[in-house]
């Protein structure tokens, strides 16, 4: 893998934005390996996605920021900026279904996965012999009502002592406190079926499989103060026929989930994810 910068712009749509981005690498010997971008005609915003060789580039990343922003000041630019190299440090928290951690364990492990999970955080003891046999940290952390501040922020702790850059739900069955959500804003994915809000509670597959769905989904999207409402990373569906039971819904609904939750979690690492808006751009 080549060692990439990448630069991430939201900004009002003019023209010449594309020739003075493309000019500022190249006076600077980048070669661009990737560009796409997106007008949203409706807000009048300009979003693009930049990706360059860094083998030659004579502006080292710390000064970057310095030599861009005249640039980004004329524009009016929100930007960020990037490298593919470092791995990012994740932790993955879970509750008692462990198809979505075992698949990001497994792509981890293969290589697929360009992140590296440092801990594993439950409030049951289910799936601690899965993070035994992956050799990955697991830590225990039972919640109750008038403790769970104090465990928010023994977890916190946790994960700034290991560097954590990127926090995953994967079938987390609590809500996080918005003082947590804070220190971890746009780095918080969840996953969840989409029957919400005509299938909530604790088992919506019943619910559908009693309703007799013909389709069911899975939603993967950042985490928020307000519940289930934040930026889409990643939806999808998949068909079901009146031959399934319950237990083909549960089956088709975790493999959905976990495949939903491993795009959302490679793209975010990727820095393919640009939010405006309370919404997404995925870039390609």
């Amino acid at each position: 893998m080549k060692d990439t910068g990448i630069l991430l712009i939201n900004c009002p749509d003019q023209k010449g934005l594309v020739a003075a981005i493309a000019d500022f690498l190249f006076r600077h010997n980048g070669n661009i390996l990737h560009a796409d971008q997106h007008q949203d005609g409706t807000l009048n915003l300009f979003l693009t996605r930049v990706e360059w060789d860094l083998r030659d580039f004579d502006l080292s990343l710390e000064n970057f920021d310095a030599a861009f922003s005249p640039i980004a000041q004329r524009f009016s630019m929100e930007w960020r900026l990037t490298c593919s190299g470092p791995r990012p440090r994740i932790a993955v928290f879970v509750s008692r279904h462990d198809h979505c951690l075992a698949d990001l364990l497994y792509r981890q492990k293969s290589g697929e996965l360009h992140g590296e999970i440092v801990l594993i955080i439950s409030n049951h003891p289910d799936t601690r012999w899965l993070a035994e046999f992956y050799q990955i940290p697991f830590h225990h952390f039972p919640i109750a009502p008038d403790t769970k501040a104090l465990t928010e922020k023994a977890q916190l702790g946790l994960l700034k002592s290991h560097g954590v850059d990127l926090v995953v739900l994967a079938r987390y069955m609590q809500i996080l406190s918005g003082d947590f959500i804070r220190e971890y804003p746009r780095r918080i994915i969840n996953i969840h079926h989409s029957f919400l809000p005509a299938f909530h509670g604790a088992k919506p597959y019943h619910r559908a499989f009693e309703r007799g769905v013909k389709l069911i989904g899975a939603t993967s999207h950042y985490v928020t103060e307000t519940l289930d409402d934040g930026p889409i990373i990643e939806q999808d569906v998949i068909r079901i026929s009146h031959r399934d039971n319950l237990e083909d819904l549960v089956q088709k609904g975790a493999d959905l989930e976990k495949m939903v939750l491993s795009r959302a979690v490679k793209w975010h690492i990727q820095n393919r994810v640009l939010v405006y808006a309370n919404k997404t751009v995925v870039f390609d």
